[in-house]
């Protein structure tokens, strides 16, 4: 039965190939569209590589401070002694890492100088993410301990500044805003919320050494669970860290307030400005994406429904002639689904391939530096459901309607 199916939808998209091609078209830019985006999600919340470990760690990206009579905030990055006072000691995890904010800075070879993005770090921040090394070694506890000024420079700056093989930056000087420092090691590139920079050196390398002393600075902190389960613990664990902190200057600022957010909480609660511990505003960012891509399959949905009305209009009299000689109104409801599911689904392979390609020039094109994305089975799998879905949602109607066409109307040419 399925075969007969197929055969005739062969034989009608061979006759009537412009509205095949229409047809075909608005589904592969829409599925397109949405793959792209999917992908791109799927990238930045699931990711793989440097920050795969991330279904196991939590990450504090700022405080919050309350005066007394809560008539002024502040908000700001966290500070050295917070992490290494409150947060490092804690029982349950892992580890602790603490990385700056990205800081742009000018490196100096002779006359050339180099704008680029450069992160402190300590040596945990290496073992929480996983750096594909490419030359020489990463920074140890022992380098900060000891404050050497050394570096590690991810491959494209490695090319840029030291052009040739990876392992000729090693042992390379360079002159960051005055102050000299040696590469040690060379990394992959890495576009992700915690491990995008181009340099990164020891936390200890900084000029001055009252970093030490502060409760607010320019550090995030990192948090790796021994296991995934363990999350919600830590996360009411730093909840009592913050309640039981007192400021520097406690008249000042009465309350201290931060959250061991997983990547999504991150995203979420800077996109809609939370500032509940127990709500991010991730169920409303997924609802909100959710319906946006809901919305954009809506639209071309809507079109290509009156697209299929208006090829199936063209088949009034086969649809007359097949009734006439004892087709069912099920029959050719199924049929008519059937072409439209199977052109749907011929849409999505062509627009796997196009997204590919699109993918590849986003990466080419460095609109987003250091952007590496594929295709995985995931995306694949949802791309192929939702041209199946398309399919059936923008043939239902028209099949149902056409179906019921009066076999004398038909034959006469009428609806």
């Amino acid at each position: 039965m399925l075969r007969n199916y197929l055969l005739t939808a062969w034989k009608v998209f061979m006759r009537r190939k412009l509205f095949t091609l229409i047809n075909l078209l608005c589904i592969v830019l829409t599925l397109v569209v949405l793959m792209v985006v999917v992908s791109l999600l799927e990238t930045a919340f699931r990711p793989s590589g440097v920050e795969g470990r991330s279904e196991r760690f939590l990450q504090i990206i700022q405080m919050r401070m309350e005066s007394p009579k809560r008539d002024s905030i502040s908000t700001s990055p966290l500070g050295y002694k917070l992490i290494d006072k409150y947060l490092k000691p804690m029982p349950g995890v892992e580890r602790v890492a603490m990385v700056t904010m990205v800081q742009p800075v000018s490196v100096y070879q002779g006359e050339t100088v180099s704008e680029l993005q450069m992160r402190r770090a300590d040596a945990d921040y290496w073992k929480v993410l996983d750096f594909r090394l490419l030359a020489g070694r990463l920074p140890t506890s022992a380098d900060d301990a000891n404050g050497r000024h050394i570096a590690v420079i991810n491959a494209t700056t490695a090319r840029r500044l030291f052009p040739g093989v990876p392992q000729v930056a090693i042992g390379q000087r360079i002159d960051v805003g005055g102050v000299v420092y040696e590469i040690v090691g060379v990394v992959g590139d890495a576009m992700h919320l915690n491990a995008y920079a181009d340099i990164w050196a020891p936390v200890s390398t900084f000029p001055s050494t009252d970093y030490r002393n502060q409760l607010t600075g320019q550090f995030i902190a990192l948090i790796l669970a021994r296991d995934a389960a363990d999350l919600p613990a830590i996360q009411r664990q730093v909840a009592q860290i913050a309640a039981s902190m007192v400021h520097d200057d406690p008249a000042q600022w009465k309350t201290i307030r931060f959250w061991a957010d997983s990547k999504l909480d991150v995203f979420s609660r800077t996109l809609v400005g939370s500032s509940e511990q127990a709500d991010s505003g991730a169920g409303a960012v997924l609802a909100g994406i959710a319906a946006g891509m809901l919305l954009f399959m809506l639209l071309p949905a809507l079109n290509l429904v009156n697209l299929n009305t208006g090829r199936i209009l063209e088949r009034r009299t086969e649809i007359g002639v097949r009734k006439a000689f004892g087709a069912t109104s099920r029959q050719l409801a199924v049929q008519l689904v059937v072409e439209n599911v199977l052109l749907c689904v011929c849409g999505g392979l062509l627009a796997l391939g196009l997204t590919v390609l699109a993918l590849h020039w986003l990466e080419a094109s460095a609109l987003i530096p250091y952007l590496e994305v594929d295709l995985n089975l995931a995306v694949f799998g949802w791309g192929m459901l939702i041209a199946a879905v398309f399919g059936i949602v923008s043939g239902v109607l028209p099949a149902w309607k056409m179906s019921r066409l009066d076999p004398v109307h038909a034959l006469k040419g009428g609806a």
